[in-house]
């Protein structure tokens, strides 16, 4: 059973940052006591892409078309809150993260949305998507499944918890990646590339650094993304065109080797830590001042032999002639000698929490407010909250004539105004008055403390949530709407396997009460 002096009232200890474009969105990481030792093994750097690096579970190799309405559940009907990127305004290109509902391990997912415009024959976005979730591979963040519902165009996706490649390089001001991890993550794209081509897609579009995504383990993965043109006619480039490949200018078209192009651009950035044109990279190249180019945040930490054997490969992959470009092939070749850490994990590298098991399979909740909490549907905890009044303060406090002051009737007063703005879903105001109450002191109130952490909540402030309702436990510690908070609110922060064991106290709480206990 959970208590005020758990695990989870220590203070998290880094701050990260999830997408999978240049949309910056927060959640905090808080390191737990219970991480899996065994997820130290890392995995082989170098094996020329085969199949043998397949998906790592057999759910990840599930294809499958989605109904719209799954895809609302997961995401709180495409909530803001679950927007991971979202960027272009010639073509938008929104990207979700969602939780999957009717799914055993309720895994989550990334959700990109396409108008109807981009594709307007849904037929054809279905078998587009069916051809990129043949793809399989260890190296690529899988495409999972399709929705095509009316003018709703969904792509299903693996979901990768930490940050991008570019907001790793280039916004991260107290980290740096160590040049071992950015070999590692140049050859893991040209092995993703490599399979993506041997199994009949050549075409990436608009490869950079934003489509380099890590996974749980800090692995570097390809967004599939990618590999789905943004319209029919296949025009999808977004970039400066000071990034775009030459031919993409004559004729408006990708192939393999723009790719190739574009990949050399990607080396750029893991190797100076910035954004460079690939006309100046090559000037300074040709001039031989490539330790100018290098990123200063590495000091020195590199070697020079292999930093030149990269940049002379990112200027093959530059060259102005397609023809003239290296294959995946040669990119492997040339990158698996460089490989100097093999034993260590990548998340080591990163500098970021080894991944836990699993998340355990939550159990069934048996009343409105659990189901209102697994499928994180806030608007209907507020209903429940507003209908249930403060029938759970029932013998908290007990008053005598004497200490019926004043300030009593102020604070109880502060108290109203507080419930008239949470009804009508002023929740800032609803913050301000419950605080006026709890900051008082003489009176203590579960339920106060639980509708001020959805107000917290839906303010976008999971941490300050999750303080309230703990303290909500604090003042009536069998109380399970105090565990169904604190569940939303770790799930908010990300903490998923904390977040599963809250949420299954408090149905055994619910259950309890049930059978024998005071009503819930």
């Amino acid at each position: 059973m959970g208590c005020c002096e758990s695990v989870f009232l220590r203070k998290p200890d880094s701050v990260h940052k999830s997408g999978y474009s240049n949309h910056q969105t927060h959640h905090l990481n808080i390191n737990n006591t219970r991480v899996n030792q065994t997820n130290n093994a890392p995995s082989s750097p170098s094996n020329g892409g085969k199949d043998s690096l397949a998906a790592r579970n057999s759910a990840s190799h599930d294809f499958c078309e989605f109904s719209l309405a799954e895809l609302k559940a997961a995401t709180n009907n495409f909530s803001s809150d679950f927007i991971v990127s979202e960027t272009g305004e010639k073509a938008a290109n929104v990207v979700y993260k969602g939780r999957l509902q009717n799914d055993n391990n309720h895994r989550w997912i990334a959700i990109k949305k396409f108008t109807k415009m981009a594709w307007p024959e849904p037929k054809q976005f279905a078998d587009e998507a069916r051809g990129v979730g043949k793809l399989r591979h260890e190296r690529v963040a899988n495409l999972i499944g399709y929705c095509c519902d009316g003018d709703e165009r969904l792509l299903v996706a693996e979901y990768m918890p930490n940050d991008t490649l570019a907001k790793h390089l280039f916004h991260w001001e107290n980290q740096t990646i160590e040049w071992a991890m950015r070999l590692r993550t140049a050859l893991y794209m040209a092995e993703a590339l490599d399979y993506c081509s041997s199994k009949g897609r050549p075409l990436y579009h608009d490869l950079n650094a934003y489509r380099v995504l890590f996974d749980e383990n800090g692995d570097p993965r390809l967004s599939c993304f990618g590999l789905m043109k943004n319209s029919r006619d296949g025009k999808s480039y977004s970039t400066n065109l000071a990034y775009t490949p030459p031919e993409y200018l004559r004729n408006g078209r990708v192939t393999p080797e723009s790719v190739i192009f574009s990949f050399g651009t990607v080396l750029l950035d893991l190797l100076s830590g910035k954004h460079i044109p690939p006309s100046h990279a090559l000037d300074m190249i040709r001039g031989k001042n490539i330790l100018l180019l290098m990123d200063s945040h590495l000091e020195g930490n590199f070697s020079t032999e292999e930093a030149t054997v990269v940049f002379d490969l990112a200027s093959q992959c530059l060259q102005y002639e397609p023809r003239e470009r290296p294959k995946t092939k040669d990119l492997i070749t040339t990158l698996s000698p460089l490989q100097n850490k093999p034993d260590v994990p990548s998340c080591v590298m990163l500098g970021i929490p080894k991944h836990e098991e699993g998340p355990s399979t939550p159990q069934q909740p048996s009343s409105p407010m659990g189901d209102a909490c697994s499928r994180m549907d806030l608007t209907a905890i507020h209903q429940i909250l507003v209908m249930t009044h403060y029938k759970d303060d029932e013998g908290t406090n007990e008053l005598s004539f004497q200490e019926w002051t004043q300030q009593m009737r102020d604070m109880l007063e502060a108290r109203k105004r507080g419930d008239v703005a949470f009804r009508d879903k002023d929740f800032k105001t609803a913050i301000d008055c419950y605080s006026q109450f709890i900051d008082v002191g003489t009176m203590v109130s579960p339920t106060v403390y639980a509708r001020r952490s959805l107000c917290h909540l839906l303010c976008d402030q999971p941490d300050a949530a999750l303080r309230d309702a703990m303290q909500a436990q604090c003042v009536n510690p069998d109380w399970p709407t105090a565990f169904y908070m604190q569940a939303i609110a770790l799930a908010k922060l990300d903490m998923q396997k904390d977040a599963t064991d809250m949420l299954n106290e408090a149905v055994v709480l619910e259950e309890k009460r049930q059978r024998g206990g005071r009503g819930s």
